[in-house]
This record gives C-alpha cells, sequence and structure tokens, in this order.
C-alpha cells in the first residue's frame, strides 16, 4: 500500500493558511482539488528531507517547486485543469510565465529587499519562528538569495545594485495586476465557474501582498485599488479554507460520534448476550409454583 503523501509548508499569519507565496500555490491547488496530503506547517528547512519549502513526499520521493508538485499531482488525477480547453490551458501557461516574470520580483523586493519592510515585518516575523540558532542566520540568507533571484530574472549579474532597476520592478508589477483585473473581470475565477491551476498561483502571489501589514505599501495600495482582485482573494480563503476546515472539523466529530455510537452498540449487545447466557437467567426443571392469592381474593375467601 502507498504512502500517503505529506507536504510541509510556512506557516500562517495575516488571516493566511501559510505567508510564504509558494507554499500558498500548493495549499490552494490541494483544496482545488481535493488531493489527499497530510500538511505540515514547518519554520524550519533543515527539517525537510531537502532543505526547500515547501516540499512534497511520497514513497520516499521529493518534489520541490510548485511546477514540479502541480505535476505530481496531476499524474495522481489530481488536476484541477481537467475542464480547460487546449488553448485555455496554453493560456493558463502563459499567465503563469507573466506574473513569474513581472510580479515575483516585486513580491521578493518588497517582502525581502525594501529595508522599511525587511526590517519591521519579514526578518521578525521569520526570526521569531525559525529556531534558534537558525534564526540568526536564514533570515539573512533569504533575503540575499531574494536579491540574487531578482538580478537573475533580470538577465544581469547577481552582484548589481538592485535600487537601478527598483522603479522598473514596480512598474512592471502594477501594469501586472492591472492585465490580471481586467482578465478576471466580474468572475469569481480566472477561467470559467470552478478554480484551475492559474487560480492557485494567482492567489499564491496575491495574497500575501493584500493581507500583510506592510509598512511600506505602495504596491500593497495599487492591489487595494483593484477590488476584484481583493474579493478573489477573500473568496478563496472563504469558500476553500475557512469553511473546508470548518467542514473538516464537522465530518471529523461527526465520525467520532458515529464510533462512539457504534462501540455503544457493540457493549450493550455484548452484556445483552452475557445476561441471556448467565446461570440466573437460565430455565429450570420444576415445576412452577401455584401462585399466592391476591389481596383482593384473600379478602373475598375470609369473607
Amino acid at each position: 500500500m502507498a504512502s500517503p503523501m505529506e507536504l510541509m509548508c510556512w506557516g500562517g499569519d495575516w488571516g493566511l493558511p501559510s505567508v510564504h507565496t509558494d507554499s500558498l500555490i500548493i495549499l490552494a491547488y490541494v483544496k482545488f482539488t481535493r488531493a489527499p496530503l497530510k500538511v505540515y506547517f514547518i519554520n524550519n528547512p533543515w527539517k525537510t528531507p531537502t532543505g526547500d519549502i515547501p516540499v512534497l513526499i511520497s514513497d520516499n520521493m521529493n518534489f520541490v517547486q510548485p511546477e514540479n508538485i502541480l505535476n505530481f499531482l496531476r499524474k495522481q488525477k489530481y488536476n484541477a485543469d481537467y475542464e480547460l480547453t487546449a488553448k485555455e490551458g496554453a493560456d493558463t501557461l502563459a499567465f503563469i510565465a507573466l506574473i513569474e516574470e513581472k510580479l515575483r520580483p516585486a513580491l521578493l523586493h518588497t517582502f525581502w529587499v525594501d529595508i522599511e519592510n525587511y526590517c519591521n515585518l519579514t526578518r521578525p516575523w521569520f526570526a521569531s519562528r525559525i529556531p534558534f540558532p537558525l534564526n540568526f542566520y536564514l533570515p539573512g540568507q533569504m533575503s540575499r538569495s531574494a536579491m540574487n533571484q531578482i538580478a537573475l530574472t533580470r538577465g544581469e549579474p547577481p552582484f548589481y545594485n538592485v535600487k537601478e532597476i527598483e522603479s522598473q520592478i514596480y512598474r512592471d508589477a502594477k501594469e501586472c495586476l492591472n492585465l490580471l483585473s481586467y482578465r478576471l473581470g466580474a468572475s469569481d475565477f480566472f477561467f470559467g465557474k470552478i478554480p484551475t491551476s492559474f487560480d492557485a498561483f494567482a492567489f499564491g502571489f496575491l495574497a500575501p501582498l493584500y493581507k500583510a501589514e506592510l509598512p511600506n505599501a505602495h504596491l500593497q495600495k495599487h492591489l487595494q485599488q483593484l477590488q476584484n482582485l481583493c474579493h478573489f482573494c477573500d473568496n478563496i480563503l472563504t469558500q476553500y479554507f475557512i469553511q473546508s476546515s470548518a467542514e473538516d472539523v464537522v465530518d471529523a466529530n461527526l465520525q467520532k460520534l458515529t464510533q462512539l455510537v457504534n462501540q455503544e452498540s457493540n457493549l450493550i449487545e455484548k452484556m445483552d448476550d452475557n445476561l441471556r447466557n448467565s446461570p440466573q437467567h437460565k430455565p429450570s426443571g420444576a415445576a412452577p409454583s401455584k401462585l399466592s392469592p391476591t389481596s383482593s381474593e384473600a379478602c373475598a375467601s375470609h369473607r
């Protein structure tokens, strides 16, 4: 029998199941497809088999990066895109590539490079949750990794000054947000009435920017002006995390109640069988004795 799939993610805050973009992407996709994963929220990459978060573990195989994890889940028949046409499937790939190129650099800069946000929000959050002594090292390493990733996505050497292209990063991000808002329109999801893999990616990118308490919030303010994108995030949170979690609790409680009822029923049947088989209730061979007269019969015979 195959071992259950396990998913390790960064923990949550700000009303989100996870504060981490890639972790949110996987969590949303799992909710959309109802994939049976055991989810563990950990805040220490050194406790994962690969040193990465998120990571999916199945049958001694480890999968990292959202694209690889989603591809594996599709092969296990958990596919959020099964109703899409070929054109829509190609469009989802194009939109994913768009937000990876235009939006991710701005998110990395907002949370990990911007001095005000990093010193007052990002670093304190991660340092308070990563165990000692790694909390003195990992946040700085993650910040340097974000700077290098921004540089690489811009096709520049990893040691140039990020401030040189800061304005371009945020200009591209705002244009991307405007395009997403136009594509979504008045719909709940980007491609029809049910969420797809792109909805999972969009949620993972937008929700932290929407919900985080950012000291320097100029990109967040732009997102807040796009009300349909904010509603998109709120709708997924309510429908797939809050309501779904409440239903899971109800189902778990109902299952426990059913188990208790079955246990009590079995116990009652066992007690009943023991009572029937006890010597006190076995029929004797003696003839039944004549019943004594009732009080009213005794009074009548006395008269």
